[in-house]
């Protein structure tokens, strides 16, 4: 994991890098030693037990004993301290708002939901991320995740909540909480969390689909990376135009799919055509579908529908697993690298 290509000009910035190349490799491998750092990320042995001498004053280190010895003086090896900040993720739905507070390892300390906010605007729901951030006042990252496109943190494209459209979320809470934020979209969120809970895949390919409470979108994922599009409107698949008067969108609108395994043939027959064409411009691993939507009949019918339009060796693998969970792990995972690269000195 070296980090020498990485070395920014100025002195903050150089020293942000060194931070969070330190932290993220105590994290990955639990401890380490000053020479091990030096070895790994390719810095000097001073510059190293210049960065551990401040962040274990700063209390961001735990001494966790020293190595054996080896002729030589004995090695203090050093772990990082999970709980010294902890991050908060949130994400908007129209009926509910779900939030996660976790410390520097992932590990949940509090998870709930609350009532939606998209209908009652931005002040509402800055309160309710400040109530949960007087009950944690280590709180250093927010990750936020919202059913709409998302450009560098601005809300570009989310139907029906006109006091979010057109919104720099990230910069509003970065100036109210002076904290780091990041905005993601919901499924590519969702995507990210998937990879990460459960993908066993080194850069994989993934299609997250999701029928949705404000409509159908995807998250998707090419050799380990987001695909987010030219204006960062990938994903959007409501408009994929299907047939000669209707959008997929307008194919599920029809029957509607708000209860689990409840898909009719036209509603599947335009699932299938999408995977298809998944299949054919993306050729990914996987399609992902969230479990509370469809049920293991449902998964099979589009499989085997699909297979009507591509090869059926070409297909994807059909997947349902936990979007919720998803979702919230895909913005932790977002946070946790916040809180990794910040220059903080909590």
């Amino acid at each position: 994991m070296s980090i020498v290509n990485e070395l920014p000009a100025t002195p903050r910035d150089m020293s942000r890098v060194i931070l969070g190349g330190i932290r993220a490799t105590l994290l990955s491998q639990g401890s380490a030693t000053k020479a091990e750092l030096s070895r790994r990320l390719q810095i000097s042995f001073p510059t190293v037990s210049k960065f551990l001498a401040q962040m274990e004053r700063d209390g961001e280190l735990i001494a966790v004993g020293m190595d054996d010895s080896s002729g030589g003086r004995r090695a203090k090896r050093y772990a990082y301290n999970p709980e010294h900040v902890l991050g908060l993720a949130v994400f908007l739905e129209r009926t509910e708002t779900h939030y996660a507070v976790f410390n520097g390892l992932g590990e949940v300390k509090e998870q709930g939901q609350a009532p939606s906010f998209l209908l009652d605007g931005v002040q509402r729901f800055a309160e309710h991320v400040e109530e949960i951030a007087a009950r944690y006042p280590k709180i250093r990252a927010l990750a936020i995740g919202v059913p709409g496109s998302v450009n560098q943190g601005r809300i570009i494209h989310i139907p029906d909540y006109e006091a979010f459209r057109d919104f720099d979320l990230k910069g509003y809470f970065e100036d109210r909480l002076a904290i780091p934020v990041v905005v993601e979209n919901d499924m590519n969120a969702a995507v990210l969390g998937y990879h990460a809970r459960k993908s066993d895949r080194d850069n994989p390919s993934l299609v997250y689909l999701y029928f949705g409470q404000n409509g159908p979108g995807a998250g998707i994922l090419i050799n380990g990376n987001i695909v987010r599009g030219s204006t960062f409107f990938s994903g959007e698949v409501s408009f994929v135009p299907q047939y000669d008067d209707r959008s997929f969108g307008d194919a599920l609108n029809q029957g509607g799919v708000s209860e689990k395994g409840r898909l009719g043939g036209e509603e599947i027959d335009a699932v299938s055509r999408l995977v298809a064409s998944f299949a054919a411009i993306l050729n990914p691993h996987a399609v992902i579908f969230n479990r509370d939507e469809v049920s293991d009949d449902v998964i099979d019918r589009i499989a085997s529908r699909s297979a009507a339009y591509i090869p059926e060796a070409h297909l994807p693998a059909l997947d349902a697993s936990d979007w919720r969970q998803d979702y919230l792990f895909g913005l932790q995972h977002l946070g946790r690298s916040l809180m990794i690269s910040a220059p903080y000195r909590a």
